[in-house]
């Protein structure tokens, strides 16, 4: 069964076009590193919840919006070899770099997931 990575953060509004031309550079590396399918994707139709909601979970800011992607890979193998190779890609060392990311790394929530359904 395939594996999916899931990946949400907060981006400031000021910056969704510039992050937007990075994702198409990391996209290009991720499937050159074995993933099968990537979608990213910005908040449209998000509602701020009283509890819990997608803003809160990555603490946005005024001005930030939520942005969530995911991955499916073949594998759990495949994407452990996958990203190990992809953190070391020179073309990413920007968005890599705390100093010089367009986002707040800190604020990021990832994760692995196996499938418990797949049609």
């Amino acid at each position: 069964m395939s594996y999916i990575d899931f990946v949400s953060i907060p981006l400031p509004e000021q910056h969704v076009d510039e992050y937007t031309k990075q994702i198409e550079i990391f996209a290009s590396v991720m499937k050159a590193n074995g993933v099968l399918s990537y979608c990213e994707a910005r908040a449209d139709d998000v509602a701020r919840g009283k509890v819990t909601d997608w803003y809160r979970s990555v603490d946005c800011k005024d001005g930030e919006t939520v942005v969530v992607a995911y991955m499916k890979w073949a594998d759990k193998a495949t994407r452990d070899k996958g990203w190990e190779e992809v953190m070391k890609d020179p073309r990413l060392a920007d968005m890599m770099n705390p100093e010089k990311s367009l986002m707040d790394g800190k604020r990021m929530i990832w994760g692995g997931f196996s499938p418990l359904v797949e049609f």
